[in-house]
């Protein structure tokens, strides 16, 4: 059996999804609140590389940029935001429209994981950055959910 990743249509079809849920969530009155402080110009290319590693793929991520806990740190010591994070996920399921990953139980598998992510793992901290430990690995997702 093929790999989610491989499923999603490896490293292009995670940047089309990446660059599909970062336009709707920009385009978002809510959600587009966490990126009014900017962000990094190499953004798309490293979301879609981490959801890469997360989804069986190559550990590119790991290997470029960061673990874990530099990716929960930078989602971490906002306070909660359970309606951002609702649309959030709303944007990411719109998303997986537009980058074509509509067939099950892909798309279904990719929602359950950007869900569980959004307001599990990013949503943990909301005191401070500094409350994440340090060494996390990210977490790898398979057919059967969370490896």
């Amino acid at each position: 059996m093929r790999s989610v990743y491989e499923e999603a249509g490896g490293d292009e079809g995670l940047r089309r999804l990446a660059d599909a849920w970062h336009r709707r969530v920009m385009a978002d009155e809510v959600v587009s609140h966490a990126f009014s402080h900017g962000f990094r110009p190499d953004h798309l290319e490293r979301l879609a590389s981490y959801w890469a590693e997360a989804l069986g793929g190559p550990t590119s991520y790991s290997d470029q940029y960061g673990d874990e806990t530099l990716v929960v740190r930078l989602h971490s010591g906002n306070g909660p935001h359970d309606d951002m994070d609702r649309r959030a996920i709303d944007c990411f399921d719109e998303a997986l429209a537009d980058a074509g990953l509509t067939a099950e139980p892909l798309r279904q598998l990719l929602h359950d994981y950007f869900a569980w992510a959004t307001t599990t793992t990013m949503n943990r901290y909301h005191d401070s950055a500094d409350d994440v430990p340090a060494g996390l690995t990210i977490p790898r997702w398979s057919w059967a959910g969370l490896v």
